[in-house]
């Protein structure tokens, strides 16, 4: 049986978030993000007229857009509105995957005998907006990439049906940055070697670009020629993330605690990133020689940054430590998460501090986690 594949993305969806408490906003160019030194988190369509983009430099995008109204953001109510889209489409839809904040895959393969697929996702997307109030875009196709590629090309109201037969016709004039797994520095590369538009791209041997680019060219292959064969996977919400740290000997040894948390930190937020979460609760817990277990947490504005967040940590664990009595034990816990695409808290960290995190992840990714690590973690592996 062939798959039907849908991906629903919501349009601007800070914008639209944004505009849905503020009518005054219609209309206007519109940038959601951080302060002079940070990056744009999401525009709108106004401002993108004038060259602004997701990820630009704050200052870069005012200097094109002076007229810009500038939001700092709420993940709060961004996570809130998705959440709400999350349900209505988990009610109607027969397997669902929530892919980010904003995004969402769905397997309709079979449904197409009682209703058609286009029709059925059409009306879909029509309650989406009717219970929520937020336009979402969407296309339907045979696989995740196919259909991901052109929920792009079809925004912001152009919804897409791209059948098997149509699939590398409508592929192979489009540039290979609308494949989702390249990044500036693949494109780069493979620019550098002409090629640039995803037909030249799919007519190179597999093994050729697996030695060019490493591990990831025969995946990069298979999508340039539009061949995607992962399955939506049925949609479970993660609440927390959490680690913890026995001692071999009790130890009250303030320097080396420390050094440990910061290293916990380190780990736990790179998973975040890694599969796009976002904290707003950290808990620091300790156990002592006796058994005797404290816990102490606090309230964060939405980040899966380490800098951040090994202050929080420590700042906690000074409030929770006051009985100097040896540990045992020590965790951390990583709550209240939400869905997001941005590697960073893009409302307060800056562009540089953004660069430097996405090639420390980059690195670890491509090496191991143990490959680069801060300076405060350095002193685990003299203890």
């Amino acid at each position: 049986m062939d798959r039907a594949i849908v991906h629903m993305d919501l349009d601007t969806f800070f914008v639209s978030c944004e505009r849905l408490t503020n009518s005054k906003l219609e209309g206007i160019p519109l940038v959601i993000g951080g302060g002079d030194r940070g990056v744009v988190a999401s525009c709108s369509y106004e401002a993108r007229i004038f060259g602004v983009r997701s990820a630009m430099p704050m200052k870069m995008a005012l200097r094109l857009c002076p007229q810009a109204k500038v939001i700092k953001g709420d993940m709060e109510l961004y996570s809130k509105l998705s959440n709400t889209v999350t349900q209505v489409i988990e009610e109607k839809a027969p397997l669902m995957e929530k892919a980010s904040i904003d995004e969402h895959y769905l397997d309709i393969s079979g449904i197409d005998k009682f209703h058609g697929s286009y029709k059925w996702t059409s009306e879909l997307a029509a309650s989406v907006t009717r219970e929520t109030g937020l336009p979402i875009s969407f296309a339907l196709s045979v696989n995740k990439t196919v259909s991901k590629i052109a929920t792009g090309e079809g925004k912001p109201k152009g919804n897409l049906q791209i059948s098997e037969n149509m699939v590398r016709p409508f592929l192979n004039p489009l540039s290979i940055r609308k494949i989702p797994m390249v990044g500036e520095a693949t494109f780069t590369l493979l620019s550098r070697i002409g090629i640039r538009n995803i037909e030249t791209l799919s007519e190179m041997p597999a093994e050729v670009l697996q030695q060019i680019i490493g591990k990831n060219g025969a995946e990069l292959w298979r999508k340039a020629n539009g061949i995607d064969l992962s399955p939506v996977e049925p949609y479970r919400e993660r609440k927390s993330l959490s680690t913890d740290q026995t001692f071999h000997e009790d130890t009250t040894d303030i320097v080396f605690l420390k050094s440990i948390l910061a290293g916990m930190v380190e780990k736990l937020a790179f998973k975040l990133r890694s599969e796009q979460w976002l904290t707003s609760t950290v808990v620091v817990s300790i156990k002592y020689s006796n058994f005797d277990t404290e816990t102490k947490q606090c309230k964060v504005p939405y980040t899966s940054a380490d800098h951040t967040l090994v202050r929080v940590v420590k700042e906690l664990f000074d409030r929770l430590y006051q009985r100097r009595m040896t540990l045992r034990k020590v965790g951390i816990q990583f709550g209240g998460l939400v869905r997001g695409t941005y590697q960073i808290n893009i409302f307060e960290d800056t562009q540089e501090m953004m660069a430097l995190y996405q090639a420390m992840d980059k690195m670890k990714k491509r090496f191991g986690f143990d490959a680069v690590a801060r300076g405060a973690g350095i002193i685990l592996k003299c203890k």
